[in-house]
C-alpha cells in the first residue's frame, strides 16, 4: 500500500553559472547551465534520503507528485530557494507534473504555489533568532549542527572553477573528479535536512500563526511577480556614468597633474604643495575643506572628486545583475529581514534604499538618458552624476498597458505611536488631516505655526523633533537626524528635547511604561498588558504580543547595568555587526520596535486588503500596484486605508498617485 504524505524536508544542492548572490535565485535557476546535483528529503519526518541526480539517481515519483500537491506542506530553510529551483527544474525535466498559480496575466507563472510551502528561517527569524540555518543550529544549542565543511564544498562543486592545467582546463567540478569531496557533500546535503527537521522540532512548542503564513505566501507571492524594468534606461545609464568618470577624471589629471588623482595619497600630496593639509578625503572632509579659505583650483578639484564619488552606477548594475529573462527583476524583499520588527528587508536591488527623485520633467529627462544624449545632459544639467542618480527608481516600469499606482500611509510611525500613548492631541491632527510638524511646533513653543504662514519658521524645528525624539532620542538623535545642517545651533538642541517632551507627556509616560513591563517580565516573571500589549517572559524568552496578535520574541533576557550606570534589559540577537551578540535595550527601544512593529502589520493588513491586485513591491509605508488603465488611485488609497478591527480609535490616511514608472 502506497504511503499518504503529508510532509517533506528538504534540501538541495544545485549548480548554475550565474552568481547567486549578486543575481538572486530567480536569475541563478533561470540559467540553462543550473541543474539540481543532490536532493535531500524526508518524509512525514522519517529518516533523510539522499537522490544523487549528478550521478543518475531519479527522486521516487511519489515525491515529484508530492512536490506539486498542495495538500502536502513543504518545509525547508530559505524555502524560497528550493520552491523556485524545483519550479525551474519540474518545468525543464517534468513538464506534465507542473502546475503554477494565479492568472495567465500576472507574471508568476514560471512558479510552484507558495501557498503549501513553509520556511524554516521565518520561523526561526519569527523566534528572533538568526537567518542562517547555522547560526539558528548554534543559538539553539542543537545536537545536530551544520557541517563547517559546507562552504568549500559548494564552492567546489555548485560553481564554475578557474581552467588550470592542473585540472586540465575544465570550468566545472564533476562527483567524479573528486570522490571523496563528494560523499562527504551527500552528507553535508543529508545533515542539513536534520538540522533544519531539529530547528522545527525545538520551536514546535512556538508556532507561527497561520496569519503570519498568509503574510509569508502573499510575499513570495509579490516575489515571484518581480517588477518590470526599463533596461534600456539602464544600460545607457552606465554608458553615459563611464563616459563622464572619464571627463571628470581627465579634467582632474588636466588640473592636477597626477596619474591618478583618485589616489588619496597623490591627491592630498598635491594638495600639500597648494598649502592645504588635511588627513583625509571622505564626505564630511571635502565638505568642510569647501568651507574654508582654500585655493580655487584645489576647490574646483574637490568638486570634482565629490561628482566622482556620486558618480556610482551600482543600483544600475544590480538592475542588469537581477533581471530575469522576461526584463522583470525578482526576489527584491526579505520577509522578517527584521526581526525585531518582523519588517521587510531589502535583497539585491534594495528598493528600501534608493535616491529621491526631485527633477522635473522626468518623461524628457528618462529620454534624454535612453538616447544616450551626452551632450543636452551637460549642457543643461551641473552635475551628470545627480541626474542618473535621481532617475534610478524611473527605471522601475509598468509593463506595456499597465499603469503603477504607488500609495502609502500618511506619518504611519506618528499615527501609531500617538495612539498607543493616548496622546489625544496629536490625533485630532491627524483625524483633522492636520500638519503634524506645524502642531507639534506650535505645542512645543506655544504660539500657532503655519506653513508658509505665521511662525512658519518654527516648522522646521517641529519636523526634525519629530523625527528625531519619538523613541527617547535627545541631543544626539538631533545631530544624526541633521539638525545642525538645518540651521539649528547646539544652544538651540537640549531645549528642543525639552520642549518636545513637555508637549508630549502621554509619549514620555508610555516609554517609561513600556521599561516598567518588561522588567517586570523579566526580573518578577509577571506578565502585564500595556494599551492592549502583553508582556510575557517564560522558557527563557521574552514574548511581547501585539494587538494584531503578533509576536515580538526577545531571546535569553536578562538585566544587567548599561554604560550610563542604570537598569536595563539585554538579550541575544543580531546587532549593528551582524554577529549574534547581547544587546542592551530600554523602554523607549522597545516602543520603538512595537510601534515599527504594528507598522508593519498595518500594511500587510494593507497587501490582505488588496491582494487581489498585482502588487509588485512596497517600502515600510507604501504600495506599488501595476493595475491597468481604468483602476482609480482614489479607491486603491481608500482600501489601504482600511483599519483591521484591532485599532479601534486609531486613524489611518493613505494618499497615492499613479504614473508609468516608479518615482517618489
Amino acid at each position: 500500500m502506497m504511503r499518504r504524505i503529508l510532509t517533506l524536508s528538504i534540501d538541495l544542492e544545485t549548480y548554475s553559472d550565474i552568481d547567486i548572490f549578486k543575481c538572486g535565485v530567480y536569475r541563478y535557476a533561470e540559467s540553462s547551465n543550473f541543474e539540481i546535483l543532490l536532493f535531500g528529503v524526508s518524509v512525514n519526518g522519517g529518516s533523510v534520503e539522499v537522490y544523487d541526480l549528478a550521478s543518475g539517481d531519479l527522486i521516487p515519483e511519489e515525491i515529484l507528485e508530492a512536490l506539486v500537491d498542495d495538500s502536502v506542506i513543504k518545509w525547508a530553510f530559505n524555502a524560497s530557494f528550493e520552491r523556485i529551483c524545483l519550479s525551474i527544474w519540474l518545468q525543464r525535466n517534468r513538464p506534465e507534473l507542473f502546475t503554477s498559480y494565479s492568472i495567465p496575466e500576472d507574471s508568476v507563472t514560471n512558479y510552484l504555489d507558495p501557498s503549501s510551502w513553509k520556511c524554516t528561517m521565518i520561523w526561526s527569524a519569527y523566534m528572533g533568532l538568526p537567518l542562517s540555518l547555522a547560526g539558528a543550529g548554534a543559538a539553539l544549542g542543537l545536537e545536530e549542527q551544520k557541517l563547517s565543511e559546507g562552504k568549500d564544498l559548494i564552492r567546489y562543486f555548485c560553481t564554475p572553477c578557474k581552467p588550470t592545467k592542473v585540472n586540465g582546463g575544465r570550468t566545472r567540478n564533476l562527483p567524479d573528479h573528486a570522490r571523496e569531496k563528494w560523499d562527504l557533500f551527500k552528507a553535508y546535503n543529508k545533515r542539513d535536512v536534520e538540522v533544519e527537521m531539529s530547528i522545527q522540532k525545538r520551536l514546535s512548542k512556538y508556532p507561527v500563526p497561520d496569519k503570519v503564513w498568509d503574510e509569508y505566501h502573499l510575499d513570495q507571492e509579490i516575489n515571484d511577480r518581480g517588477i518590470a524594468l526599463d533596461m534600456t534606461l539602464v544600460t545607457k545609464a552606465i554608458e553615459i556614468d563611464e563616459q563622464v568618470k572619464a571627463d571628470l577624471t581627465a579634467e582632474a589629471q588636466r588640473l592636477t597633474g597626477l596619474e591618478n588623482p583618485n589616489s588619496v595619497k597623490q591627491l592630498t600630496d598635491w594638495m600639500l604643495t597648494k598649502g592645504v593639509a588635511t588627513e583625509s578625503l571622505d564626505k564630511k572632509a571635502i565638505k568642510e575643506l569647501l568651507k574654508a579659505d582654500i585655493p580655487q583650483d584645489v576647490k574646483t578639484v574637490l568638486r570634482l572628486r565629490q561628482q566622482l564619488a556620486k558618480s556610482s552606477v551600482k543600483k544600475y548594475q544590480a538592475m542588469q545583475n537581477a533581471v530575469c529573462k522576461d526584463g522583470r527583476a525578482r526576489g527584491m524583499f526579505q520577509f522578517y529581514g527584521a526581526n525585531r520588527s518582523g519588517r521587510w528587508a531589502g535583497r539585491l536591488i534594495q528598493l528600501q534604499n534608493l535616491p529621491q527623485t526631485h527633477l522635473k520633467e522626468l518623461d524628457a529627462v528618462r529620454s534624454i538618458v535612453r538616447n544616450a544624449d551626452y551632450d543636452s545632459l551637460y549642457m543643461l544639467y551641473d552635475s551628470i552624476p545627480d541626474v542618473l542618480s535621481e532617475l534610478i527608481r524611473t527605471a522601475f516600469v509598468a509593463k506595456p498597458g499597465y499603469k503603477f499606482i504607488v500609495s502609502d500611509f500618511s506619518a504611519i510611525e506618528a499615527r501609531v505611536l500617538s495612539w498607543l500613548a493616548e496622546e489625544d492631541w496629536r490625533s485630532e491632527v491627524f483625524a483633522n488631516n492636520g500638519d503634524i510638524y506645524c502642531a507639534s511646533a506650535s505645542a512645543m513653543f506655544g504660539v500657532p505655526v503655519v506653513k508658509g504662514g505665521i511662525n512658519g519658521d518654527l516648522r522646521q524645528k517641529g519636523k526634525i523633533a519629530e523625527l528625531a525624539l519619538g523613541y527617547g532620542g535627545s541631543v544626539g538623535a538631533l545631530i544624526s537626524m541633521g539638525a545642525l545642517e538645518k540651521g539649528l545651533s547646539e544652544d538651540d538642541l537640549q531645549p528642543l528635547v525639552d520642549s518636545w517632551r513637555q508637549a508630549n507627556p502621554n509619549i514620555v509616560s508610555f516609554w517609561w511604561t513600556v521599561d516598567r513591563a518588561v522588567k517586570n517580565a523579566v526580573i518578577n516573571l509577571t506578565p502585564s498588558d500595556v494599551r492592549g500589549i502583553h508582556f510575557e517572559c517564560k522558557s527563557k524568552m521574552l514574548f511581547i504580543t501585539l494587538p494584531s496578535g503578533r509576536t515580538l520574541s526577545y531571546v535569553k533576557p536578562k538585566t544587567g547595568i548599561n554604560d550610563y550606570g542604570s537598569e536595563c534589559i539585554s538579550y541575544l540577537g543580531v546587532g549593528a555587526t551582524k554577529k549574534w551578540e547581547r544587546i542592551e535595550s530600554y523602554g523607549p527601544k522597545f516602543v520603538e520596535n512595537i510601534v515599527q512593529a504594528i507598522s508593519r502589520d498595518l500594511l500587510c493588513h494593507a497587501m490582505r486588503t488588496l491582494s487581489h491586485c498585482f502588487i509588485c513591491g512596497h517600502v515600510h509605508d507604501e504600495l506599488i500596484i501595476e493595475c491597468s488603465p481604468s483602476v482609480d488611485v482614489e479607491v486603491i488609497s481608500k482600501q489601504m486605508s482600511r483599519a483591521p478591527s484591532w485599532t479601534k480609535g486609531l486613524v489611518l490616511n493613505a494618499e497615492g498617485f499613479e504614473s508609468s514608472f516608479y518615482k517618489k
